[in-house]
């Protein structure tokens, strides 16, 4: 057994990951990296090229040094590009790491967490090594190392009533960009919609919880992949695993939007729009048949194990590489619609190691830890003010489609079964403030962990906080506070919060407009 430690270790290298390393490492501490996949930079590097920024006011700190270090590798002003190619982003944390002198492992898949007495005291990785230090940093997207401390954590939607919040819980079915259609039946065997029966694939069976209720539900996952019109691209594969009953959903809905005279554009579905240096794209889910996988595997997958885990990433995978040649090939899509997909291909510069698909899952939402401080749309709507703020948000608050599932509608002279969207939620907020006990678990849980991505909020606030450039800013935060902590030999409840609001600001960190 390989046994390691240092002064500060960080499990993840997202980007609140690769920020709170450098961080820690720029106040003097020694810092370990624990990275469980091969790549570095989470969604920053793993697809979400364009990044929402929201109030570009509020991004300061970390996240505002990597505005403009985008800028200097192109040459441009900072803010010309919402964010750089994949590469570019990872190439850039990797400089980071290397000029803090970080210390980063990769492929170091977590195996437990050894605590004791409302301490983490070391980790366990599967390789069987074992990492200890006096304070440790989770932002993976899941939360996995705060789970196996025993912090407690929610996941998925909770009711109205738990927190008071209007957006809360299971959603009415609204029309939208995002809704299906009508009349779409959900019966394999019946495209009247009249008959009971076997479902299509890509839905969740239901029933519909009642509007409002906690029904647990996640967030839809996907892959946000990375295309180009260049000469050079690689065609879209029809995978050896591609079954095409499986998108007989996909042939309804273009059927019904032929017969209602809708004309529907690819990039209604993908958003192909040239939003990246070199002339690509970073696809997104911007219709009711996209990207976002909508069976509810997206709810199973925070407190799934790690072997199940890989299974639901592989669908979500497969989702996207045969949503792509569905779209690109499939006589039932609108001739408009496969025109446009045969411009274009994958960037044969990213992702070369995976197929040039992205390394990178976007886990939306996993855990959320319950800290002395859980952050509710009150606080982001209502601008509450906080003496311990750390970081700012802006950006509105952003459920993505939860589920899609099937209910019978009354119509005469029987009932018709239709296929439904559910969950998407768009409301703006003004710039709010973050407060330090949003990221660190209370201190009868655990006294020397503190956690930038998995912050304890609601649902409903997470969905606004959860941007990388807030992952930047809030891994900023947690990175100094477990210097500070680590040094002092105090717990990261006890660090002086004032001294970390000076640093942040000395450091660029916005803490208030």
């Amino acid at each position: 057994m390989t046994v390691r430690s240092a002064d500060v270790v960080v499990w993840g290298a997202t980007s609140a990951g690769v920020c709170a390393a450098v961080a820690a490492a720029e106040a003097g501490a020694q810092v370990l990296l624990l990275e469980p996949g091969m790549h570095l930079g989470g969604m920053t590097s793993g697809g979400l090229g364009y990044t929402d920024v929201g109030d570009p006011r509020v991004v300061g700190g970390l996240a505002g040094r990597f505005r403009r270090a985008v800028a200097d590798r192109y040459g441009v002003g900072v803010g010309t590009w919402a964010g750089p190619e994949p590469r570019v982003a990872e190439a850039i944390f990797l400089d980071w790491l290397e000029s803090a002198g970080v210390e980063l492992v990769t492929g170091a898949a977590l195996g437990g967490v050894d605590a004791a007495d409302g301490r983490i005291c070391a980790l366990r990785l599967a390789d069987g090594t074992t990492v200890s230090a006096p304070v440790f940093v989770d932002a993976g997207y899941e939360g996995d190392v705060l789970a196996g401390a025993g912090v407690p954590y929610a996941v998925g939607r909770e009711s109205r009533a738990l927190h008071g919040e209007r957006w809360a819980g299971r959603q009415e079915i609204r029309p939208g960009r995002h809704s299906m259609p009508d009349w779409v039946s959900p019966f394999r065997d019946d495209p009247s919609g009249l008959d009971d029966g076997p479902l299509l694939d890509q839905l969740r069976p239901g029933p519909l919880a009642p509007v409002g209720s906690g029904d647990g539900g996640v967030m839809a996952y996907g892959y946000r992949v990375c295309l180009t019109t260049a000469p050079d691209r690689i065609p879209f594969r029809r995978r050896a695993g591609y079954q095409d009953a499986h998108w007989e959903l996909g042939r309804r809905l273009f059927d019904r939007w032929a017969r209602c005279h809708v004309e529907p554009r690819a990039g209604d579905l993908l958003g192909l729009e040239p939003n990246l240096p070199g002339g690509k794209c970073d696809a997104n889910s911007l219709g009711p048949f996209s990207l976002n996988v909508l069976d509810g595997s997206a709810w199973e997958y925070p407190d799934a194990g790690p072997d199940r885990r890989e299974e639901l990433r592989l669908h979500h995978l497969h989702h996207a590489e045969d949503l792509l040649w569905f779209l690109a090939n499939d006589p039932a899509v609108p001739a408009g619609v496969r025109t446009e997909l045969a411009r274009w291909g994958l960037p044969p510069d990213e992702f070369t190691d995976s197929g040039h698909l992205p390394h990178q899952l976007y886990v939306r939402e996993g855990r959320r830890m319950t800290g002395e401080v859980v952050l509710t749309e009150h606080d982001l709507l209502g601008t509450r003010r906080w003496c311990d703020v750390v970081a700012m948000g802006s950006y509105h608050l952003d459920v993505r489609e939860v589920q899609r599932t099937w209910q019978w509608e009354p119509e005469h002279p029987r009932p018709v079964a239709t296929v439904v969207n559910e969950g998407y939620l768009s409301v703006p907020v003004p710039p709010y403030p973050i407060p330090y006990r949003a990221i660190v678990p209370r201190f009868e849980d655990c006294a020397n962990l503190l956690v930038p991505v998995c912050v304890s909020a609601s649902q409903v606030a997470f969905s606004s906080i959860r941007m990388e450039v807030q992952y930047q800013m809030l891994g900023h935060a947690a990175g100094l506070a477990a210097a500070t902590a680590a040094a002092s030999g105090r717990s990261v409840q006890a660090v002086d919060v004032i001294a970390l609001q000076a640093r942040l600001r000395d450091e660029g960190q916005v803490l208030s407009l």
